[in-house]
């Protein structure tokens, strides 16, 4: 049977907090893919769906046209999607003309293991929950719901209603809808479907194992449900996000300038990036390339032959000796002013201060008399270079059947410049992956304990990554480059991406990158 589904996402989303800052609750990350991608691959390929927009709404339309070109979407605006006259209600009233047939409706964080009935006839989900009370729930007899409960009216024994429902008789369910317009809008489908029984129409009872994805507490939990099923450790980040759907790879950012300098250095990197399929306004799509990610397989062997296809990789610049000045003063501001604007973030974020605190049981200085101690035009004397960016090996791929590899996620611009980037920053974010994993973050294998005089911390690491890094600074001497350089500016990218990254990780990062520091201009580094 083709019909359609019909999901609404015009809401704010004001209950997943800062998730929603950049982006339509419907595209909160979920096992590496958005949420309204784990609700339409739950039906047929020949499903049609309409989809309320509002908040956001221009993100989840590019999403889904660059995700699925081959479905049929039908995109309806809805005004106002909040405040005063918004509702669920006047999500579905949009839909209307084009729901003029049997349809599913499905809430966007609503998200259930079974098969999906088609709406052959009137059905609602159901399952039974600890927190009842904040849902409406259903009474049911010899499997059918013989009334629909508001939240006020609950009983410790009825199980929600999860948000999930299949109308067969449209026509009477829409006339209720639109003749009570004022209460529909403010209860949504429950009006209609409440209305169905009422008119003695059967509305059968379906059991769902549900995951509620509308709140912190319950994605946090659907979060933890699902991690089992992940291969990629990729640290979350509010303005940015990567999302693996089917066959193809769609990076999202907040920031339209990001998207289209990313877009534009893809051309200049091709032969080691993706090719691109095509370009929306805050994200792109490329087709997934076939191989795992380096930090997966890594060992001696496969680094020493990532250090030789890099070398290649990393063409120099030809520069005048004036370009060359004026880009190590690009340099300049990208090390020495990011850095103090990215620390302060940090103290902001975090509410603290730089101070005396030690670290490991080692007195430290504050970071300030740290940072002025360093030699910066030493730090800024660059290798102009084509440059990746962000080059460490959760976004460097392996494909062990054509023994090649692809860069991923490439940095946009490197302090503004599209063309060139400093080639010890690749090589120190290269050694910084080293140091922590991914991986071993995403699975809480580290410590961090900070106070007021004192900060402690603790991390695993792999066993093969310490010998990749003891090689690499071998590596580094032999190929002639300033291996003390390079442990600086690993050491300044802890510190510029600690207020990045989430609470405590953010407190580690800090914390080892100005340990490091300390050790550095102590001479007590152990390399």
């Amino acid at each position: 049977m083709s019909y359609r589904v019909c999901i609404p996402c015009a809401g704010i989303g004001s209950r997943l907090n800062d998730l929603t800052k950049y982006l339509n609750k419907s595209l909160v990350t979920l096992s590496n893919k958005p949420i309204i991608s784990h609700i339409i691959e739950k039906f047929s390929s020949d499903t049609e769906f309409v989809i309320a927009l509002g908040y956001k709404g221009d993100l989840v339309k590019d999403f889904l046209e660059l995700a699925y070109p081959e479905k049929v979407f039908i995109f309806v605006d809805v005004n106002p999607y909040d405040g005063q006259g918004s509702g669920l209600g006047l999500s579905l009233i949009k839909c209307k003309d084009f729901l003029q047939e049997p349809f599913v409706f499905i809430s966007c964080d609503t998200l259930v293991e079974e098969t999906i009935p088609e709406p052959v006839k009137n059905w609602m989900g159901y399952s039974y929950c600890d927190n009842y009370d904040e849902y409406r729930t259903i009474d049911i007899k010899d499997s059918l719901v013989i009334s629909i409960n508001d939240k006020l009216f609950n009983n410790i024994n009825n199980p929600a209603y999860i948000g999930l429902a299949g109308i067969a008789n449209y026509k009477e369910f829409w006339d209720s809808m639109v003749d009570e317009k004022s209460i529909s809008i403010e209860v949504g489908e429950s009006h209609g479907l409440k209305s169905l029984l009422d008119k003695n129409f059967k509305i059968y009872a379906e059991n769902f194992t549900w995951h509620d994805v509308g709140n912190m507490s319950s994605l946090n939990v659907a979060r933890n449900y699902y991690h089992g099923k992940e291969k990629l450790n990729i640290l979350e980040k509010s303005n940015e996000s990567i999302w693996f759907v089917s066959n193809k790879v769609i990076k999202f950012s907040a920031d339209n300038n990001f998207i289209f300098n990313r877009a534009y250095r893809a051309q200049k990197l091709i032969d080691y990036v993706p090719d691109l399929i095509k370009v929306k306004k805050n994200m792109f799509s490329y087709y997934k390339i076939n191989g795992d990610v380096v930090s997966e397989n890594i060992n001696l062997p496969l680094f020493k032959n990532l250090l030789e296809f890099s070398i290649k990789f990393w063409k120099q610049a030809n520069m005048s000796n004036d370009d060359k000045k004026d880009f190590d003063k690009l340099c300049l501001s990208f090390y020495y002013s990011k850095t103090l604007e990215r620390i302060q973030l940090f103290y902001e974020n975090n509410s603290i201060s730089d101070n005396y605190q030690s670290i490991n049981g080692i007195k430290m200085p504050t970071l300030l008399s740290l940072l002025n101690t360093l030699n910066w035009n030493w730090i800024s004397d660059s290798i102009p270079c084509r440059f990746h960016g962000d080059f460490h090996f959760e976004n460097i791929l392996w494909d062990c059947d054509n023994k090649e590899f692809v860069f991923l996620d490439w940095r946009q611009d490197f302090a503004g410049n599209l063309e060139y980037g400093d080639q010890y920053y690749d090589l120190a974010k290269l050694l910084h992956g080293m140091i922590i994993n991914h991986g071993i973050i995403s699975e809480n294998l580290y410590h961090i304990n900070w106070n007021q005089s004192e900060i402690s911390f603790n991390f695993h690491r792999l066993q093969n990554l310490i010998k990749c890094e003891e090689y690499f600074y071998e590596w580094l001497d032999v190929q002639g480059f300033d291996k003390k350089k390079v442990i600086t500016i690993t050491a300044l990218i802890f510190l510029n991406i600690s207020p990045l990254h989430h609470y405590p990780y953010s407190l580690l990062l800090y914390a080892l990158g100005k340990e490091m520091l300390f050790n550095l201009q102590n001479n007590i580094f152990d390399i």
